[in-house]
């Protein structure tokens, strides 16, 4: 499916409260099995040999996506889809960069302006709702444009990519953490996990890594690299399958006895489905970045 097609499969005001409903919802499993009060990571971890667990990991993928777009001190960092504040809090803590965090969820604002203001970071870190494919900004307004698994609850990609461009200064530079499809289609039993992962996510689609380059280069990024990165996060993939696949019969008893609502219940079917098409080879994990060019262009 394009990105044509995948935007017409639902209404963008649609997909936008599906993608809220889930986070509003899922809030209480993320806090209770997944995030680290530390670095308040909602997304997988990255695992090498500086680390040492599931927090480690967590942070660490936060240090390898800095790294490889080499934020400086002071830089001004968009933080596209920005969760409850756990990148930007370490990128203005770590990095000393100045960060816009963003995100559709008003929850999800409100606890990370919390979160900075108790880590005394509020001079450096603002957090607000905006839909990363439509942004309030200025033109030439960051210096680096940061996307960890959220681009993939972006209808569009390459609206996220256009708008990036149109963000960032020269010599700008943007960095993609995400899930990413081995083809356009993948066999039938392949789409179906797909299907039932993404659906249980609020994720449309995910796109290749052919179609992350092309929508690049048509926003006029330079020194495109994407690269498969899947061995590194395997461990957290795996560690969140277990967890689902193992407390699944009581998320059924929850769901029967009304405890639990149909977004919650089908967050964990989201999380076995997502590890079996890991494994089915219908996914892989990647880092992508990409720098604009040096000087304006017409210059």
């Amino acid at each position: 499916m394009t990105d044509t097609e995948a935007a017409g499969r639902r209404p963008t005001s649609s997909l936008t409260e599906a993608i809220v409903e889930y986070y509003d919802e899922t809030w209480i499993d993320y806090r209770v099995l997944w995030l680290n009060k530390d670095n308040l990571a909602v997304h997988f971890g990255y695992t090498d040999d500086s680390t040492h667990g599931h927090t480690d990991a967590l942070k660490n993928m936060n240090r390898v996506l800095a790294d490889r777009v080499q934020i400086q001190p002071g830089e001004r960092v968009l933080d596209a889809g920005c969760g409850i504040g756990g990148s930007s809090l370490w990128l203005a803590a770590e990095r000393k960069a100045e960060v816009v965090g963003i995100t559709l969820a008003a929850k999800q604002v409100a606890m990370a302006r919390t979160h900075a203001d108790r880590r005394g970071l509020a001079d450096r870190v603002q957090f607000q709702v905006a839909d990363f494919t439509a942004t309030p900004f200025p033109d030439a307004s960051f210096d680096i444009v940061w996307a960890v698994e959220s681009l993939c609850h972006a209808p569009r990609k390459a609206a996220f990519y256009q708008e990036a461009a149109r963000l960032l200064r020269p010599g700008g530079r943007v960095v993609v953490a995400d899930f990413v499809r081995v083809a356009r289609p993948v066999d039938p039993a392949g789409e179906t996990l797909l299907s039932e992962w993404l659906e249980g996510w609020a994720v449309p689609d995910i796109d290749t890594a052919g179609e992350h380059l092309a929508h690049l280069a048509a926003a006029g990024f330079v020194d495109p690299w994407l690269a498969d990165v899947t061995v590194h996060t395997r461990p957290s993939l795996r560690r969140l399958y277990r967890m689902a696949y193992w407390t699944y019969p009581l998320a059924v008893f929850g769901r029967v006895t009304g405890i639990r609502s149909d977004v919650q219940h089908g967050n964990v079917i989201a999380s076995i489905r997502q590890y079996q098409a890991l494994r089915h080879g219908a996914w892989f994990y990647s880092i992508l970045s990409a720098s604009t060019p040096a000087t304006s262009r017409g210059l």
